[in-house]
């Protein structure tokens, strides 16, 4: 049974700030982090729902266009949803590599353009994550919320999202070395005898992990940071959680718990009913044994509802039992 509720969770820590929500595909990420922004709003705080994942669904969710830029909800004060533009993000990020490589080959006396550079660095399968958690540390940074909740892609997608940080911070400790050790040869082979003028690409370098340790610090921050994992009483999302709830640990992510989604209640079945949803029935009370013995803090379990969730009216549903 519950130990703690997510309501109680929450109340135990009044410092948090941002939220997460991830699992594998299509357990109702999207609904619950919609919902949990919806309760923080109805509280009096400004919330912003933003959404990390590719494939969006916040506007489907809301029923209402949030794309490209921060929208406040219909009808819902304090509430602003956000589907962030991915195609700018990596628009920008290939004008600023550019601008890195074109630094890195003068300092290097390489007469080659650096298009191709650029075209061979962002043609990289994680350059659109990295895009997209460049974008949202931007918008923790400029901190214009009380809240930040975040609709995560799936699980595995989530854990290379927020543990860039860790991977950046060793990526940019290394280069700095290197750097460092190419500046000092060119002092010491330089007939001059002159130092190197200031260097763009190490402030850049140095500046970048600046925020990459300010970013670990608020991702780590178990005061104000929790990710939840939902899942549904079957055997693949259970297995998602199962394999990446360490991985979480380990890179130091507050895990605020685990939400069960999507339960039939067995009492509403009449006599008639059809072998299909019986048998469905008795296949989540196996899975939901399964969760109470696997996981310790789970936080709610929430019904199939009996239509789709979409729009703040339906939310609201969901809202009252999530923090029941």
């Amino acid at each position: 049974m519950i130990a703690k509720s997510m309501k109680q969770f929450i109340t135990e820590h009044p410092d948090i700030k941002y939220v997460f929500f991830g699992g594998k595909g299509g357990v109702g990420k999207t609904v619950m982090a919609g919902a949990a922004a919806l309760w923080f709003a109805q509280r009096g705080l400004k919330t912003l729902l933003a959404s990390t994942n590719p494939v969006h669904s916040l506007t489907g969710l809301l029923d209402q266009n949030v794309f490209g830029r921060p929208t406040p909800v219909r009808g819902v004060l304090n509430f602003i949803a956000y589907e962030i533009d991915t195609k700018d993000t990596i628009e920008k990020s290939k004008r600023e590599i550019k601008e890195k490589i074109e630094w890195f080959l003068k300092f290097a006396d390489i007469k080659t353009k650096a298009d191709e550079f650029v075209e061979s660095a962002t043609m990289n399968p994680a350059f659109e994550e990295s895009a997209m958690f460049e974008n949202m540390i931007d918008l923790m940074f400029e901190d214009q919320y009380q809240v930040y909740v975040f609709d995560t892609a799936p699980t595995a997608n989530a854990r290379r999202l927020l543990g860039m940080s860790s991977v950046y911070s060793m990526w940019v400790n290394k280069m700095v070395q290197s750097r460092e050790e190419a500046k000092s040869l060119r002092e010491l082979l330089s007939y001059s005898g002159k130092k190197e003028k200031k260097d763009p690409l190490m402030d850049y370098l140095l500046n970048f992990r600046e925020r990459m340790a300010h970013a670990k610090t608020l991702l780590t921050d178990a005061g104000k940071t929790a990710f939840f994992f939902i899942t549904l009483p079957e055997a693949l999302p259970i297995a998602v959680i199962k394999r990446f709830i360490n991985w979480f640990h380990e890179f130091g992510i507050p895990v605020g718990g685990v939400i069960v989604n999507m339960l039939i209640d067995s009492g509403s079945l009449s006599d008639d009913a059809p072998e299909f949803v019986v048998n469905r029935v008795a296949m989540q009370k196996d899975y939901m044994d399964e969760i109470w013995k696997s996981f310790t803090d789970v936080r709610s379990v929430l019904p199939l509802w009996e239509t789709e969730v979409r729009g703040t009216a339906m939310l609201k549903r969901v809202v009252d039992v999530l923090f029941a």
